[in-house]
């Protein structure tokens, strides 16, 4: 009779395509290959407008990253290869990859466009066949697509996750059962997941600068600090991750878009028939998925890159054009009293859930 204490251990893959996008880019124009290769906006000879999309690891040295303004990039390196996101091919070659993966796992869960969990368990004896089938999956992604890869091998998704981030590009770092927490414990604070900038601005005023300072900090006052999410915190500084691979269709944290002004705005009423629009563009969305939302969320970004964001929690779930309109201006109302000018305005809609089988009020 089969028994709980049977089960086969878990051992997850988490893939991670290397600069996903510039990589393809490289792949599809070799006479940018080996050149610094930025995917975003038009620098326009460095008064460009928008944002960098992505970039490769030539682009990196030089400083730039994601999110940071076209024309910055071009200052720091005017002599990048600069090319317009393609996201259909984007989408084509992951879709592909992505049916590479399901061939190796028992259980698969994409993250995004470039980015997946395996759970080998059962397929594999030991870390050691484990990270044999990472290599195998390598040179089948190279062998197929020319592009690669980094994978982590680990007990858990958060331990693999950060371990295909520890060498880059086209890596493979195994960290074995017991071993979890020595990996982790050199580790500033920052590579743990779902900790953003601020948080680990928090955790540093506190001394605590490195995993290892995480995991030997008394869970009483992190929970004093951070609530619930403090004791989870220690749980994964110490390599500890409940979460399994999970196929089920995941329902979207949130939906947004925001917009860059052509000139900086200063027009009140530009600024709201800007809104307006990317509201109805994220309605939209939302009821061709189907969803409902909650939260509402505007950013607001001034001509001398001040960002702000500001959001509300309705009272109940919608999916109505109007609401969403209505909290967007009531919320960015507060940052157009300045009399600055603005660059980007943007919307998002969070604490969604699925409209289906719900009976909605209007």
């Amino acid at each position: 009779m089969t028994g709980f204490c049977d089960r086969k251990r878990s051992i997850i893959l988490h893939v991670d395509m290397d600069h996903f996008f510039s990589a393809i880019e490289e792949r599809e124009h070799p006479e940018i290959k080996g050149k610094p290769v930025v995917v975003g906006a038009d620098p326009q000879g460095g008064k460009g407008r928008g944002v960098v999309k992505t970039c490769n690891y030539e682009a990196r040295a030089f400083g730039l990253r994601s999110g940071m303004p076209i024309s910055t990039a071009w200052q720091l390196c005017p002599h990048a290869a600069y090319v317009r996101e393609n996201y259909p091919l984007y989408k084509e070659v992951s879709e592909r990859i992505m049916a590479i993966l399901k061939r190796h796992a028992d259980r698969f869960q994409s993250w995004g466009f470039d980015e997946a969990f395996l759970d080998v368990g059962s397929l594999v004896q030991s870390y050691e066949e484990a990270a044999q089938l990472a290599v195998c999956i390598k040179h089948e992604i190279l062998w197929h697509e020319k592009l690669t890869c980094s994978i982590g091998v680990a007990g858990n998704k958060l331990v693999a996750k950060i371990a295909s981030d520890f060498k880059k590009p086209d890596g493979l770092t195994v960290v074995k059962e017991g071993e979890a927490e020595g990996f982790l414990a050199p580790l500033p604070v920052r590579k743990m997941l779902w900790i953003g900038e601020k948080t680990e601005r928090r955790l540093n005023t506190m001394g605590i600068k490195t995993i290892g300072d995480l995991a030997r900090s008394d869970v009483r006052l992190l929970v004093d600090h951070f609530g619930v999410m403090g004791r989870r915190y220690h749980e994964w500084a110490h390599g500890i991750y409940a979460s399994e691979v999970s196929e089920g269709r995941r329902v979207r944290k949130s939906l947004g878009h925001e917009s860059t002004f052509v000139t900086d705005a200063s027009e009140r009423d530009l600024v709201f028939k800007r809104l307006e629009e990317i509201c109805q563009g994220i309605h939209e969305r939302i009821v061709k998925r189907s969803l409902l939302f909650k939260t509402v969320t505007v950013k607001i970004r001034y001509g001398s890159f001040e960002t702000h964001t500001h959001g509300k929690t309705l009272q109940l779930y919608t999916s109505q054009l109007d609401e969403l309109q209505k909290a967007a201006k009531e919320l960015i109302q507060r940052y157009l009293d300045r009399n600055e000018r603005i660059r980007l305005v943007g919307v998002r809609v969070s604490s969604l859930k699925s409209s289906e089988g719900q009976r909605i009020l209007s």
